[in-house]
C-alpha cells in the first residue's frame, strides 16, 4: 500500500478532479495534520478508508447500511429545531456513504483515544469502548429518539451552554471574517443569499475556515442584521465521499441529504442540500462542540454513552440493515471495539509520526 505523503498527494489530486480548490485552505490543513495525532486522523478520513480493511478486517466484514464516515468525538454540535428546541446530535455527513457499520464506532473510539492521547479527555480506551456500545445497542433496542436539550439531558444541555458560546464573542468572530474571493462560484453567492431570511436584508459575503476534514473546500458566509439582531447563513461545497477514491467501484453519490433526512433526529429547518452545496444556519445554538470547550467538570462516560446512541440514531435510518447489524455484534467479543479501536489508532500514530518527518 502506498503511503501517507502518496496517498494525500493522489486524493488531494482526485478532489481537485471533483470541486474547486482553496489552495491557502489546504495548506493550512497540511499544518494542522502535524499538530497531533487527533489533528491528523480528523484531517485523513481519505487514509483512514484505505487503513481500515487492512488493519481490522474483521471489523471490516460487519454488514454495510449508509454510515456516517468521518465520525470522530468533534462531530458533534447543536441546533433548532422548528420548534425552537435545542437538540444535540451529528453535526456534518460529508463523508456519507455505505460503509461496515462498524467503521463509525471504531473511528469514533479511535479518536477518544486519540484525544485523550493529547489531554482533550481523561477516560481510557475500555470505559469509552463500552460506554459507545451500551448507549448504541440501547438506541438500537428502542429504535432511537432524538437528544431534544429541554426537560431531558441536562448534562448535555450544561456542555452546549459553554463560554465559547456566547452570543456575542460568537457574533464578532463571524463579523470579522474576511471578505470572499471576488471570483468565488457564483452559484454559491445566489444560494447563500437566496437562504437569508429576507432579499432586502443587508449583508456581507465572508469566507470561512472551520473544520479539518474539508479544508480547501469552499465556504461562503452570508452575515448581516434583520430584525434587530445578526443572522447568518453558509453554504459549503459538497463532494462524493473519500471511500469512492479508495475503492473504485464505489458509489460517488453524494448522500449527506439522504442520510440526514432518514436518521432518527429533529432536522434543523435550515438545513438542505441544493445541487452539489449544503446550506445551513450559523449561529451560537447552530455550530459543533470542540473539546475545548467542555467544561472541565464533565462526566465523559455519559457524554459517550449519548455519542453511542446517537451514532445509532443514524444508523436506524438504514432500517433493513439493523437485524444484521445486532446478529453480527451479538457474535462479536466482548472486547472487540477496544481492540479494533486501538490498532487503528497505533496506524494512525504511525501515519502521522511519518508525515511529520522531514
Amino acid at each position: 500500500m502506498q503511503g501517507i505523503r502518496d496517498a494525500t498527494r493522489s486524493y488531494e489530486q482526485w478532489l481537485g478532479d471533483q470541486i474547486t480548490i482553496n489552495p491557502a485552505d489546504l495548506k493550512f490543513k497540511h499544518e494542522e495534520m502535524r499538530t497531533s495525532p487527533f489533528s491528523f486522523l480528523r484531517a485523513t478520513f481519505y487514509r483512514w478508508v484505505q487503513l481500515f480493511p487492512i488493519a481490522v478486517p474483521n471489523a471490516a466484514s460487519a454488514p454495510k447500511l449508509l454510515a456516517i464516515g468521518d465520525l470522530h468525538v468533534e462531530n458533534f454540535g447543536t441546533w433548532r429545531d422548528a420548534e425552537g428546541r435545542l437538540v444535540w446530535g451529528v453535526n456534518d455527513f460529508d463523508e456519507a456513504t455505505e460503509l461496515p457499520f462498524s467503521m463509525d464506532l471504531v473511528r469514533l473510539a479511535t479518536s477518544i483515544e486519540l484525544a485523550r492521547e493529547s489531554n482533550h479527555l481523561r477516560i481510557d480506551l475500555e470505559g469509552a469502548c463500552e460506554a459507545l456500545i451500551e448507549g448504541y445497542l440501547d438506541s438500537i433496542k428502542s429504535e432511537g429518539e432524538p437528544f431534544v436539550l429541554e426537560e431531558k439531558h441536562t448534562g448535555l444541555r450544561r456542555l452546549a451552554s459553554g463560554e465559547l458560546r456566547n452570543p456575542q464573542p460568537y457574533w464578532e468572530k463571524i463579523q470579522g471574517l474576511p471578505e470572499i474571493d471576488p471570483d468565488v462560484s457564483k452559484d454559491a453567492k445566489r444560494i447563500v443569499r437566496d437562504s437569508l431570511p429576507s432579499d432586502k436584508m443587508e449583508h456581507k459575503l465572508k469566507a470561512r475556515r472551520a473544520g479539518l476534514g474539508s479544508l480547501g473546500r469552499i465556504r461562503v458566509v452570508a452575515v448581516g442584521t434583520w430584525q434587530g439582531a445578526l443572522v447568518a447563513r453558509e453554504v459549503k461545497e459538497l463532494c462524493s465521499s473519500a471511500a469512492a477514491w479508495a475503492d473504485p467501484t464505489a458509489s460517488d453519490r453524494v448522500r449527506y441529504d439522504e442520510i440526514r433526512k432518514a436518521a432518527v433526529r429533529c432536522h434543523d429547518p435550515f438545513v438542505h442540500q441544493e445541487g452539489q452545496w449544503i446550506v445551513r444556519r450559523l449561529g451560537p445554538d447552530c455550530s459543533r462542540i470542540e473539546l475545548g470547550q467542555l467544561p472541565a467538570e464533565r462526566d465523559e462516560v455519559r457524554l459517550i454513552h449519548a455519542m453511542g446512541v446517537e451514532t445509532a440514531n443514524v444508523h436506524l435510518g438504514s432500517e433493513s440493515e439493523i437485524k444484521h447489524v445486532r446478529k453480527w455484534l451479538e457474535e462479536q467479543p466482548k472486547k472487540w471495539l477496544k481492540k479494533a479501536s486501538a490498532e487503528m489508532a497505533e496506524r494512525i500514530q504511525a501515519d502521522f509520526e511519518s508525515y511529520s518527518g522531514d
